[in-house]
């Protein structure tokens, strides 16, 4: 499988990147292919503008950035993004990303995305008690697996969140690296038939 994965964090030594590593290492050692897209590194602009506006009378041509991504996207047959979460939801960045690349007419309307999965892997720095007490963890996947994904085609989809990321002790980085590991190793039976 060709798996795009699609980083969104404004530091290259953060944990969110050390996840996605270890991620794409288990994807390659389970015997996928991924490309891993850094989207503060290639200076993404996450900003819609009217180039990239959706047209509802017709299929349109966007900008050249967002037609080099909807090419990128079409090399790939599945998906992971790799991202903390900020006030409950994907970084600026990423939202940005989905608006203007997955956009009218290749992701959603008159043609759907071709991808067989996604996988939503989201760095949460609050305990999964936490998360459940508040129904965060059911707001996030019900967001990114049916209004997103569902909603573009895509009816393999998960959330998985990594939680307590700000705790320091190497026991608990450790973990999460193991677990980051694990999901791409077994991306395949992660995701079958989440939603």
């Amino acid at each position: 499988m060709k798996v795009l994965t699609v980083v969104s964090h404004p530091r290259e030594n953060s944990l969110t990147f050390a996840i996605a590593d270890r991620f794409t290492q288990g994807l390659i050692d389970a015997g996928h292919e991924t490309e891993v897209l850094d989207l503060h590194r290639i200076g993404f602009n996450p900003v819609l503008g009217e180039a990239d506006e959706p047209d509802w009378s017709s299929n349109k041509t966007f900008s050249p950035e967002v037609e080099t991504e909807i090419a990128r996207m079409k090399n790939h047959n599945a998906l992971a993004f790799v991202f903390p979460v900020w006030w409950h939801s994907v970084p600026a960045m990423l939202k940005g990303y989905i608006e203007r690349v997955w956009n009218k007419d290749f992701a959603y309307g008159s043609n759907k995305l071709h991808h067989s999965q996604v996988l939503w892997l989201g760095l949460a720095a609050e305990t999964s008690e936490s998360y459940s007490k508040r129904q965060y963890d059911q707001m996030i996947n019900h967001h990114l697996n049916l209004g997103i994904a569902g909603y573009c085609g895509i009816s393999n989809s998960k959330v998985e969140l990594l939680y307590n990321t700000l705790d320091p002790t190497s026991e608990v980085q450790e973990q999460l690296l193991e677990q980051a590991y694990q999901l791409g190793l077994n991306y395949n039976n992660t995701i079958a038939g989440i939603v």
